[in-house]
């Protein structure tokens, strides 16, 4: 049975699409939640910026409350995303990262690296990143000092 939640913007490049269609699956069928994937949907070399920005675009202007970002490693898909007002991307490849990266960051969008963990590991992160709340207080005091740069 579907829970009434917000949706989730999805995105990756070529070196994660099998990934991405896992992690899918498990928003969609375990956790219930609607899921909007903007690609990529083949193996064939794509421009990983192309993806970030989409999800990043959508989670900055309040679109979307959440999103999952996947490449071959995470790094430059973290990287681009985290370049959007508001967005708090978090590469997150261990369970230990993707608790504290909701407890104290508030993160956002969860990246992972298609390349560096499995599939069992990268559900088990969603599992965590979905579950953990913000604790807020002194965490988010620190998080209003990132909105005075951007």
């Amino acid at each position: 049975m579907k829970q009434n939640t917000a949706p989730i913007i999805i995105g990756c490049d070529h070196a994660a699409v099998g990934l991405k269609d896992i992690i899918k699956a498990y928003l969609v069928d375990t956790a219930g939640l609607d899921v909007k994937d903007v690609g990529t949907f083949s193996a064939d070399s794509v421009d990983y910026p192309d993806y970030a920005i989409q999800v990043a675009r959508a989670v900055s202007e309040g679109t979307y409350e959440r999103g999952i970002l996947i490449c071959g490693t995470g790094i430059g898909m973290s990287m681009a995303a985290n370049r959007f007002p508001h967005v708090r991307a978090a590469l997150c490849n261990d369970l230990f990262s993707a608790k504290l990266s909701r407890q104290h960051n508030n993160a956002n969008i969860l990246v992972m690296g298609g390349r560096v963990i499995g599939d069992v590991l990268a559900n088990e992160i969603l599992k965590a990143w979905l579950e953990t709340p913000f604790e807020g207080g002194r965490h988010q005091l620190r998080l209003d000092k990132f909105d005075q740069v951007c």
